[in-house]
């Protein structure tokens, strides 16, 4: 007898295989949800920004929204869940996306292991923020890039710079353009929209949950970027970024960490070292 062989487009294998991922992520989320604590972040911005915005209003209504607009479309599905769901679905894609992050990066497991049992990563799940978010744009085009870290701008301050002079010297300013037109022109749109959405965070270095060390930080950043420039690597670039921040929630250092994620000892030391200093945080 005859054996007939299916030929299956590999789009279509890819797209089955995360469908079914998603599947089993949201009947986990189901099980998961009445155990679960709700996150401060996700109940009291995100969630209700990201409704607001589909009924058609501005989501900077919520005082608590300072985030970029389009920092909500990917949270869509997520919202539209119940709350608690939501929530656990947001964790499942926190992890999934600091591991793909990682790995891109070059990350070895145990490196990804210790990244994803550090302080920063957890505090991030704990509190249901977009750190992750952020993070993928280091490993996506600069022209999708920068979408991405400006939902977290202490996460990539040194990484637009970083991107705008190596556009310029790939291609001049045509290069530039081509790079930077179109997030310059969904900035543009999204103030015509929302407002100077921007002025909302002016207070938040007053914050005292703020983790920033600027201005002490400063010196150690520019030497990190003109490094990053020198020898066009990314990575001194992310670690810049808080040392040039004003305002930086502790868990937006894993940009920091995934700066040396392919460097495991040293991974593994700083997770070990930021534990220490949850520690003494914790018994002051």
């Amino acid at each position: 007898m005859m054996q007939t062989k299916f030929n299956i487009d590999p789009q279509i294998k890819k797209l089955v295989i995360t469908l079914l991922i998603f599947c089993v992520m949201l009947g986990v989320s189901f099980l998961l949800a009445p155990f679960t604590p709700s996150a401060i972040d996700w109940s009291t911005a995100f969630r209700p920004a990201t409704l607001t915005l589909l009924s058609g209003n501005s989501p900077y209504d919520n005082p608590l929204m300072i985030h970029a607009p389009w920092g909500l479309i990917p949270l869509i599905p997520l919202a539209l869940l119940p709350e608690s769901v939501g929530r656990v679905m947001l964790i499942f894609c926190g992890l999934g996306a600091y591991v793909v992050v990682a790995q891109r990066l070059g990350a070895k497991p145990i490196a990804i292991l210790f990244l994803l049992i550090s302080p920063p990563v957890l505090h991030v799940l704990l509190n249901g923020n977009l750190d992750w978010l952020a993070a993928i744009g280091f490993i996506v085009p600069p022209q999708f890039g920068l979408f991405f870290i400006s939902i977290k701008p202490q996460m990539g301050i040194a990484v637009a710079p970083f991107w705008l002079i190596q556009a310029y010297q790939q291609g001049g300013w045509r290069q530039v353009l081509r790079v930077f037109a179109p997030f310059a022109a969904a900035l543009l749109l999204s103030f015509a929209i929302f407002g100077l959405w921007p002025l909302g965070a002016t207070q938040t270095s007053n914050y005292w949950w703020n983790a920033s060390l600027w201005p002490v930080s400063i010196p150690v950043g520019l030497a990190l970027f003109v490094t990053a420039v020198r020898k066009q690597k990314i990575e001194y670039a992310m670690a810049a970024s808080p040392c040039l921040s004003p305002y930086v929630l502790f868990h937006s250092w894993v940009g920091a960490l995934l700066a040396i994620i392919t460097s495991t000892p040293e991974t593994i030391a700083s997770v070990i070292g930021l534990w220490i200093l949850v520690a003494i945080k914790y018994f002051q």
